[in-house]
């Protein structure tokens, strides 16, 4: 990142990061948290679709397809758009770390236009961990995972109790995912940025 902001930088009492032992294996899709999630969920018709998959440590790798609905510029992909598929993959680390959280900052480097049709390969892990701070970056490159750099990110996620959903979510929502029979998505449910 170019320059990022001192708030991202972990404190000197910050940790190394430690994977829960209950965490996906390397390798292991993590599938949607949310089905209506614009990041992930499949259940939103112009989302991002993003796939995420567990690395090693506290990474993971993701990636999705830039779609005609994604775009700003005729042709390319919009930067909020960018900054959502990086919000969503950083937000899915959590989730290896088996932790609620929401982001509390985020800061993005757009390096190079990205067409729509393009696949963008997102790489994401945890830095550090300070008391309830998570801090993490991300790379999206174009067409491969080795592919030219498109956009970066540094962020800062902050650990919330479930509460922080149901007091501020619509309770139509919260309801249905805190019904939800599968264990994993209803527990997945309240893991990233409302």
């Amino acid at each position: 990142m170019s320059g990022g902001s001192p708030v991202l930088q972990p404190p000197a009492g910050a940790v190394k990061p430690v994977r829960h032992p209950g965490a996906p294996a390397p390798g292991e899709l993590l599938g949607a948290h949310y089905g209506q999630c614009f990041g992930c969920g499949g259940e939103q018709p112009h989302g991002l679709r993003l796939a995420a998959r567990a690395g090693e440590g506290v990474s993971l790798t993701a990636e999705f397809t830039v779609q005609p609905a994604h775009q700003g510029a005729p042709g390319l992909a919009h930067g909020g758009v960018l900054a959502a598929a990086l919000d969503e993959t950083l937000g899915s680390l959590n989730w290896l770390l088996r932790t609620v959280a929401v982001t509390g900052r985020l800061e993005t480097d757009f390096v190079r236009p990205v067409p729509v049709g393009t696949t963008l390969h997102l790489a994401a892990e945890v830095t550090a961990v300070a008391g309830r701070k998570i801090y993490c970056t991300a790379t999206g490159r174009i067409g491969a995972p080795d592919g030219p750099v498109a956009v970066r990110a540094e962020a800062l996620f902050v650990e919330v109790d479930v509460q922080h959903f149901t007091d501020h979510g619509r309770p139509e929502e919260i309801q249905a995912a805190l019904h939800d029979p599968d264990r994993i998505r209803r527990a997945r449910a309240f893991e990233v940025n409302p």
